[in-house]
């Protein structure tokens, strides 16, 4: 059963998928369980993954990279997922933010910032969410006040991937106190290393615990003029074009543990007897199966509709809105119906299973909770 096959992926992505695969099965699935049990962060399997030229490559040629298009990450993220989610993430995360620098940074932040992380030299993350704030991107309270000194920032930002062990952030903070609270907000570069920044990793996780995400307080961190990204004001606008893009690969996050789940269940199911049957031979069983496989077959088609949809700017927001939420909610449904499929066996820990039940709760919450996505799906219907 090769549910994550190619012939729906577009032929110049399909050279990428291959390698992630066979990356994903020599390095991510053969660890996963040890650093899902320590939770420590996989330095290793990061640096083979980027010495295997599999990592911050969405960053452009001219800066190092390979220009990673949004089908080649789309098709990176089901596999590095479907081994296992944790790991999947802080590979995912090693250029988290770049995309915003390369596309509204001037040519001297490109050039500083982007070419040590696509020469895999420097990791990045991105700073948005706070303690208290989550999804309202336009709610955030971290502020950046101008001086003759550059900007200062003051605040927290709280779930921020590589928070302590990036090399730099791209950083959310509050500019302004118009009425328009959308133009409120702006992007700037900060040195993890500058005075005022100081990280700590959170409480562990229930899932994805090979992901390691922190709490940031910035107390008069001076950061100069220069790291601001573009304009004043427009970080807004920046972070929703950057999470169409997001939601998207979050919708391949969704589709690899989906079909992990998928996997795993029907091993299950038709190496065990009950009854004096193969298991597998239950009517109940098989439908069970038959809409796990029709609900994941479901939100593939749409994920992969949707990333030629944001690639082409084409009601972008709608599609990358339903594809997140669609794919997010079928991994719950399928890890769900195979936690119950393994019976008493579902809650060992040890178990692949009970893994992917933790994780698939993390990602309907992450790049923007689903309750907010369907607040987009229909205000963009109309």
């Amino acid at each position: 059963m090769d549910l994550l096959d190619d012939t729906i992926v577009p032929e110049h992505a399909r050279e990428v998928k291959r390698a992630a695969r066979e990356f994903a099965e020599e390095q991510i699935e053969p660890n996963a369980e040890e650093y899902f049990r320590t939770g420590d962060y996989p330095w290793e399997v990061l640096e083979a993954g980027q010495e295997a030229g599999l990592i911050a490559q969405d960053i452009g040629e001219e800066y190092g990279g390979k220009g990673f298009d949004m089908y080649q990450v789309l098709a990176l993220a089901e596999e590095f997922y479907r081994a296992d989610a944790g790991i999947g993430l802080t590979l995912m995360l090693a250029s988290f933010g770049c995309e915003i620098v390369e596309h509204y940074g001037s040519e001297e932040q490109r050039e500083e910032y982007l070419r040590p992380v696509a020469e895999c030299e420097q990791i990045s993350g991105l700073a948005v969410s706070e303690p208290d704030t989550g999804s309202d991107m336009a709610g955030m309270t971290t502020s950046a006040e101008k001086t003759d000194e550059g900007y200062v920032l003051n605040g927290e930002k709280y779930w921020i991937g590589n928070a302590v062990e990036a090399d730099w952030l791209t950083v959310y903070a509050k500019t302004g106190d118009s009425e328009d609270r959308y133009s409120n907000y702006s992007m700037f570069i900060v040195e993890t290393d500058t005075d005022g920044y100081e990280a700590e990793h959170i409480p562990e996780k229930m899932g994805m615990r090979a992901s390691k995400q922190g709490h940031i307080v910035f107390d008069d961190c001076v950061i100069p003029e220069e790291n601001l990204v573009g304009t004043e004001g427009g970080g807004f606008y920046m972070l929703a074009d950057f999470f169409n893009h997001g939601r998207v690969a979050v919708g391949g996050h969704g589709l690899g543990l989906a079909a992990a789940a998928i996997e795993e269940a029907w091993s299950f199911v038709h190496d065990r007897e009950a009854f004096g049957r193969n298991v597998s031979e239950f009517q109940a069983v098989q439908h069970i199966l038959a809409d796990m496989r029709m609900e994941f077959e479901a939100a593939r088609a749409l994920n992969w509709r949707a990333a030629q949809k944001v690639a082409d700017n084409e009601d972008a927001g709608f599609w990358a809105a339903a594809t997140k939420t669609k794919s997010t909610e079928v991994a719950n449904f399928c890890a769900e119906r195979g936690m119950q499929l393994h019976g008493g066996r579902s809650i060992l820990t040890d178990r692949r299973i009970a893994r992917v039940y933790r994780d698939v709760r993390i990602p309907v919450i992450y790049e923007g909770a689903n309750e907010i996505q369907r607040n987009l799906i229909y205000r963009q219907s109309r």
